[in-house]
């Protein structure tokens, strides 16, 4: 094997690396409402959304040609600058990740690509305008959209509803919770499993391996529908927590109003070749149903500390992919590429070995909200005061 060879391996593993984050980071976005309202078990619910999203990653292709060729001038482009990318952008997923906040990893992914494009080749080798119309506008506009759409349809369930006997109500929209959410993981599919194919066409076509312009080959389809499913069913349960349990206290109608109006805003998405943030439309369903249902309690401080990370994060993944470019082009060649993959893959170890003190699981996602995306913990028997 060549050091090129070498060098595009590594990227590949690395790529598929961040869409098995972007699987698990993103779980909360389909699943977690009905995990919350008990519409779904726990773990059924990742297996399904994890089928689902493997099967939407073949639906489409319109983003992943907008990953590769829309955002960043192809010729500018090397191996090492779309591996820094996706070291800097993997990093800002596990760090949201770790403290329970629902960021973007599609912004991740697109920060840290033009954050290394431009260490690498300057500001103009960054497609702005379609950096603008393709990413920034869809992301400021669509958590409005989906919370407007999310809000009128639970005000309109409650309503058409309001004389049908809770118990038979909620049985019903529980039901009706497991279709729609399928929906939204189908979406997801086809729309996030093609960022991280855009990323590896970017850097075949950067190695010459494709010609500019080309499409994802079937090899990268397959294998990024299979990573994102695996870390679907992972099951990203400090976000899933968060989204269910922190934001609003869901109950299924309003469940049911967030996923249909989610699925609907990510297929529309899709069409257009939007790399949307399926996060940012998530939460603005979830904030929308809390709207649009009376009496419900929103926790706006958290929803602010969300919209800050969604802030930061393409300018932070950006930050994070130049320096992993410097660190990787000051060590040189292939071993420039091998050092920063291998802190990356320690601090990957670091973030799960954290996460596992107090750990968040299937088992207790739906524990009471205090305040923190950990649970407190389960006091032993002989510990309970009398």
């Amino acid at each position: 094997m060549t050091g090129n060879d070498a060098v595009l391996a590594l990227m590949v593993a690395t790529a598929l690396g961040f869409d098995f984050t972007n699987g698990f980071h993103d779980t909360g976005n389909a699943m977690a409402t009905s995990i919350v309202t008990g519409a779904l078990p726990p773990r059924v619910a990742v297996a399904v959304s994890a089928v689902l999203n493997l099967v939407g990653a073949f639906l489409s292709t319109a983003v992943a040609a907008t990953i590769a060729n829309g955002l960043v001038a192809t010729g500018e482009v090397t191996l090492t600058v779309v591996c820094a990318g996706l070291v800097g952008s993997i990093l800002w997923n596990l760090a949201t990740w770790f403290l329970g906040i629902p960021s973007s990893s599609s912004h991740a992914l697109i920060g840290g690509v033009v954050g290394a494009t431009v260490a690498a080749a300057g500001a103009s080798a960054v497609k702005w305008q379609g950096l603008v119309s393709k990413v920034i506008v869809p992301a400021a506009l669509s958590p409005f959209i989906a919370g407007g759409v999310a809000a009128v349809g639970t005000l309109l369930v409650y309503r058409l509803t309001r004389d049908v006997p809770e118990g038979p109500r909620g049985r019903g929209f529980r039901l009706g919770q497991i279709g729609s959410a399928s929906m939204v993981s189908l979406a997801h599919g086809t729309n996030d499993a093609q960022k991280t194919m855009g990323a590896i066409t970017l850097a075949l076509i950067a190695n010459g391996t494709l010609p500019t312009g080309a499409k994802a080959p079937d090899w990268v389809i397959l294998s990024c529908a299979l990573a994102i499913a695996l870390g679907t069913y992972i099951g990203g349960w400090r976000v899933i927590r968060a989204l269910g349990k922190g934001l609003v206290e869901i109950e299924p109608p309003q469940g049911m109003a967030a996923e249909s109006a989610s699925a609907a805003v990510i297929l529309c998405s899709t069409d257009f070749g939007y790399s949307l943030s399926t996060t940012h439309v998530a939460t603005g369903s979830i904030l929308g149903s809390g709207v649009g249902r009376s009496g419900a309690v929103v926790r706006w401080q958290l929803a602010r500390r969300m919209v800050t990370a969604w802030l930061l994060t393409l300018p932070a993944s950006a930050l994070a992919g130049a320096v992993a470019y410097w660190a990787a082009n000051g060590i040189g060649g292939t071993a420039g590429v091998v050092v920063i993959v291998g802190a990356l893959v320690a601090a990957s170890a670091a973030f799960f070995a954290a996460s596992r003190h107090p750990a968040v699981t299937p088992e207790n996602v739906n524990a009471v909200w205090t305040g923190s995306v950990t649970p407190e913990p389960v006091k032993a028997k002989d510990e309970v005061s009398p």
